[in-house]
């Protein structure tokens, strides 16, 4: 007679200690992702801050790139049938932005396996990264470690200068796929189209004009790098506010999930409550 409120007073404790069980994993995982909605609200105002100050620096950079850009179209250079072209992907080094890298690395593929040929130089190693799997020796130069903060044109003189000084790298013309800011939301993969000094002569609207050799040779270093500047000053500035747009999306999901956390701990606790009050009610009904 005594057996069955025995099994019974077992199966209520295995329950309850279950519950507590399930309680205790539900707060250890409420609390971390509190914290890292705390992490992530942070980084959103720091991507805020270095989004406007790249907004800056690109407005400048955009506007001598597209004087480059006016420059070789008032010259009408043209670009050749047959012409080795170089590929430079302009990436970044750092992460947690979305799918910026992707995007540039997939026009890279979609290029890459339309001239097989063709060399590549990347800067930055999320886009080394992905591209170095299956165009592992197209890869002629990497470049990391560029623009912490802000590109500045010393980096990108250096990058120009050892791209154009080597002889082996011979191309009649250069194409640079970057990220185009486009509003604070959003981002577009664009390219520039870079013409060497040898056919900027030979345009229609430059043969009227003689330079001295070391001139030309300053201009041609020169519209690289710049090209290269706009490029690099641009995607930093799509970068960081796809860093922004990230990050707010990851703190509102954190908010979703403690919501949805907190409603389960809640009828998770007031079911230990129930069954607690029941064992109460159960064994005063057995006395």
């Amino acid at each position: 007679m005594f057996a069955r409120p025995a099994v019974a007073a077992r199966s209520a404790v295995f329950v309850q200690s279950r519950n507590m069980a399930t309680l205790k994993e539900i707060q250890v995982r409420l609390k971390s992702v509190t914290n890292i909605s705390k992490i992530t609200a942070s980084m959103k105002m720091i991507a805020s801050t270095k989004t406007t100050r790249a907004q800056r620096a690109m407005n400048v950079a955009r506007l001598y790139g597209k004087v480059s850009n006016d420059f070789v179209k008032q010259a009408e250079v043209e670009k050749a049938a047959d012409a080795k072209e170089l590929l430079v992907t302009v990436s970044s080094d750092k992460g947690l932005c979305g799918g910026i890298h992707s995007s540039l690395s997939r026009q890279s593929r979609k290029y890459l396996a339309e001239n097989p040929e063709a060399p590549l130089v990347v800067l930055g190693d999320k886009a080394k990264v992905q591209l170095q799997r299956a165009y592992p020796n197209n890869i002629r130069y990497s470049f990391s470690q560029l623009g912490s903060s802000i590109p500045t044109f010393d980096e990108s003189s250096a990058v120009a200068s050892t791209v154009l000084n080597d002889k082996e790298l011979a191309f009649d013309n250069a194409k640079l796929l970057y990220n185009r800011f486009v509003s604070a939301i959003a981002f577009e993969t664009d390219s520039i189209e870079c013409f060497p000094i040898s056919q900027i002569v030979e345009a229609p609207n430059f043969k009227a004009y003689e330079f001295q050799e070391e001139v030309l040779e300053n201009l041609n270093e020169f519209l690289f790098a710049n090209s290269l500047h706009w490029a690099l000053v641009e995607g930093h500035a799509a970068e960081m506010a796809a860093k922004r747009t990230a990050m707010e999306n990851a703190t509102k999901n954190a908010g979703d999930m403690i919501t949805r956390l907190t409603l389960q701990y809640n009828r998770g606790r007031q079911a230990v409550i129930t069954n607690e009050l029941i064992d109460i009610i159960t064994g005063a009904s057995a006395l």
